[in-house]
């Protein structure tokens, strides 16, 4: 694995930090969210760990400020800018943002959304394969841009969650089984042979270290 972090381009993605929400509600991509205290520490964290990784090149993030606010430490350690796309951005849950989790878990359609999520679609909002869709083709870019180097993205669970179940092969009607974190750091290796999977969901070391 060592090998292939060296020959190829390296994605560490974030999960942003903790926020007063996380776990209650769904917030989709409502505007004005910050990380709690928990969420700062998680972010600091995540910003002492891949210090010690060398090549970093870039730092992105999701536009919503729980995102920046977690790339920002990171950033800073590494002496960059934090580089918005807004290709990170939450998944785009419609009219069921804002909507407690313990209430929307009763409604019919989340038994779709937990077993079947390739087949739905947020009311005015986005489905589960436009937003895997919409950020495969930006980490691509992104690659493609970084070529041989390490990039940092900082997003939300369920991009990521997509992001990861494509690098495995895995079908997005298994993403909901991934576990992603708040602060957590997912590595994936691109190269020639394909994307390479070398640490998921870690709270410790991140594999390209």
């Amino acid at each position: 694995m060592a090998r292939a972090a060296k020959t190829s381009t390296v994605v560490l993605l974030v999960r942003h930090g903790q926020t007063a929400t996380t776990g209650r509600l769904l917030p989709g991509r409502a505007p004005g969210l910050h990380l709690s205290d928990d969420g700062r520490r998680q972010a600091e964290a995540a910003a002492q760990r891949i210090a010690k990784v060398k090549r970093v090149a870039a730092v992105y993030a999701s536009p919503l400020e729980r995102a920046r606010e977690t790339a920002l430490p990171i950033a800073r350690a590494r002496g960059l800018a934090v580089r918005i796309e807004r290709g990170l951005l939450d998944l785009d849950v419609g009219r069921w943002t804002g909507l407690r989790l313990d209430r929307v878990s009763k409604r019919p359609e989340w038994s779709i959304v937990q077993r079947y999520p390739s087949g739905f679609r947020f009311p005015d909002g986005e489905s589960f394969v436009e937003m895997q869709t919409r950020v495969t083709t930006l980490l691509a870019t992104l690659v493609e841009r970084h070529r041989g180097g390490v990039v940092v993205v900082v997003s939300h669970a369920d991009p990521i969650k997509a992001a990861l179940a494509h690098a495995l092969g895995m079908h997005l009607d298994l993403f909901q089984r991934l576990a992603i974190a708040p602060g957590s750091i997912t590595t994936i290796a691109y190269g020639a042979g394909g994307p390479m999977v070398l640490g998921m969901n870690a709270l410790g070391e991140p594999a390209a270290s």
